[in-house]
């Protein structure tokens, strides 16, 4: 296997490799735009099918939807309403199968209670769509991943969740789901692909498509926003999975085919865990979406909404309004209800939604009600849809699309394939105790570490042999290693400090400052790392500092025009240029 370590050296190989493509016996046979899961899953799939493959991303890994999502991993009970069994029985075997097999240390169970307010038909009717949730559950091979649903008396459902208001609910029948962090579950896809042959380039944009003489899609000009410089790319299949952009790519080949997608923005807020007392979750009814609380780590996370988004799609932000629909929605079955002041962190995503047919004279197949591959010209694929969920089922019928006939003699083998982290999971837990007594690590911070990395807790522990002041707790964000800032660089990829903060760690949202009291620490960790000097360490660290502070001010702002209008107040430290149509 290739190195599985995701670098600013890797990245540079894979530019170059993205070079020599242009050479005979350089071509490619996959691109795939765009570093979301999907992508991430393509590239992942491509690879292992033996397929020389490229995957490109113009912002960090995982940095659009991919990393503003729910955080759950779950069969989508809301479709049982709509009797699509198939599509929850699809989804439910993706959740055990990332469970079981392919990402047990990225995906937990979750409990949820779904509060019940009439006695019979309610517990009857509901009662009844849970267990056919797990049955459908239940058809998937091996032994069950998750315990089965309970009905709840409103004593029980009281003890499991003492801050439910009492006039809120009769009962509950408690039932299972999973969570994830979704941003590490793409920066380990990528790895692994990386580590089966993969070239991944981030902050790589791609501006224009190239095309031969008939007017097939035989490749890809992209920019490397990090020097400016421009690279001609070639490949014999193209994938575009890049969510809300998805016409704009598709723009790229002057094709009038192609799929409509338009945004709809979701909108999540971050309580501390003590704020409301509970050891389980909670899925709400509203009447414009459903609502979660979700238990995560030390905080809660409560959300989301669904709006329509008009604005620029690389900075969707909440607003005021968005932020006091979540606490209202929450706080009609709270029995202490939140304020503004309890938030400590939001976050906005946008959600791709496929919207019903594709442009005229588009090749497509429909091969799910929630996804769509479609190819608006020969030589391009595309993508749309879907969750992150299924994102695997989503790679393989990419892929399965792009190469057509040569699919049935290379199938998708990604259900055998576990992800980074996953091998030696079991022995490495075991080993965690010894590393804990090393370190001085208590147990919350084992486990944090174990669900984080898995089995490459290993590699932590070598760089922490390597430099004891890396065991260390951050100072000033105590629930994070100094060693986790120095291995984001150094196996994950993180180019700037904005890429540690928001996505290889969380604390954008965890702390109620953002993480800039623990900034300087973390700017000390990665300037050493990637070899930055004064300036550069300087100016990152004020380029994070401003991103927090037009964050914050556009959640102060009553609509989505202020809102977008007071984040791009903030330069973008790698910024994307125009597309050429």
């Amino acid at each position: 296997m290739a190195s599985n370590r995701l670098t600013a050296e890797s990245r540079a190989q894979a530019l170059s490799a993205l070079e020599a493509s242009t050479t005979p016996s350089g071509e490619l046979d996959v691109l795939v735009i765009g570093g979301g899961v999907t992508g991430a899953g393509i590239a992942l799939d491509a690879v292992t099918r033996g397929l020389s493959t490229a995957i490109v991303e113009a912002q960090d890994w995982g940095s659009g939807t991919s990393s503003r999502s729910s955080k759950l991993v779950h069969g989508g009970l809301r479709y049982l309403q709509m009797l699509d069994f198939h599509l929850v029985h699809e989804a439910l075997t993706e959740r055990d199968l990332l469970l079981k097999e392919i990402a047990p240390h990225l995906v937990r169970p979750v409990p949820f209670l779904y509060p019940l307010e009439h006695r019979v038909w309610e517990r009857a009717y509901v009662g009844a769509g849970i267990a056919l949730y797990d049955t459908l559950a239940a058809v998937s091979p091996g032994k069950r991943a998750m315990p089965l649903h309970r009905h709840l008396t409103r004593r029980r459902m009281e003890h499991k969740f003492p801050d439910l208001a009492h006039d809120a609910a009769i009962g509950a029948v408690q039932y299972w789901d999973a969570s994830v962090d979704d941003a590490r579950l793409v920066a380990t896809l990528v790895r692994t692909a990386a580590g089966y042959g993969a070239h991944a380039a981030s902050r790589t944009q791609v501006v224009g498509l190239t095309q031969t003489s008939s007017g097939a899609v035989n490749g890809a000009v992209v920019v490397d926003l990090e020097t400016g410089r421009e690279i001609t790319v070639r490949a014999r299949h193209v994938i575009n999975a890049t969510g809300v952009w998805t016409e704009e790519t598709e723009a790229l080949a002057g094709s009038e085919g192609g799929l409509r997608v338009l945004a709809s923005k979701g909108v999540h807020i971050v309580v501390p865990r003590e704020r409301i007392r509970g050891d389980v979750g909670l899925i709400l009814q509203t009447e414009k979406s459903v609502l979660f609380v979700i238990p995560w780590s030390r905080y809660w996370v409560i959300g989301t909404t669904d709006t329509p988004w008009t604005e620029g799609l690389v900075h969707p932000v909440p607003t005021a309004a968005d932020i006091d629909y979540v606490l209202d929605h929450a706080n009609a079955v709270l029995a202490h209800p939140l304020t503004r002041e309890d938030v400590i962190g939001t976050w906005a995503g946008l959600r791709p939604l496929l919207q019903p047919g594709t442009k005229e004279g588009t090749s497509s197949a429909k091969v799910s009600r929630e996804h769509t591959v479609a190819s608006p010209t020969p030589g391009l694929s595309v993508i749309a849809g879907g969750k992150l969920t299924t994102y695997r089922i989503m790679a393989k019928d990419a892929v399965d699309h792009a190469i057509g006939q040569r699919a049935a003699a290379l199938p998708s083998i990604t259900q055998d394939i576990p992800l980074e982290g996953a091998v030696g999971l079991r022995a490495v837990r075991r080993q965690a105790r010894t590393w804990a007594k090393r370190f001085g690590w208590t147990p919350p911070m084992v486990d944090h570490l174990l669900h984080r990395y898995g089995s490459n807790l290993s590699e932590i522990v070598e760089l922490c042999e390597a430099d004891p002041s890396l065991a260390r707790p951050l100072e000033h964000a105590p629930a994070y290693l100094r060693a986790e800032v120095h291995y984001g660089v150094t196996h994950e990829g993180a180019l700037h400090l904005e890429d540690v903060l928001l996505h290889r760690t969380r604390l954008v949202y965890e702390i109620s400052d953002s993480g800039l009291a623990a900034l300087p620490e973390i700017a000390d960790v990665v300037a050493a790392a990637l070899g930055w000097d004064d300036a550069t360490r300087q100016a990152e660290t004020a380029a994070y500092r401003d991103r927090v502070a037009a964050y914050e001010a556009a959640a102060q702002q009553p609509d989505d025009a202020a809102a977008a209008q007071a984040r791009l107040q903030a330069a973008d430290v790698a910024g994307m240029v125009p597309l050429r149509t």
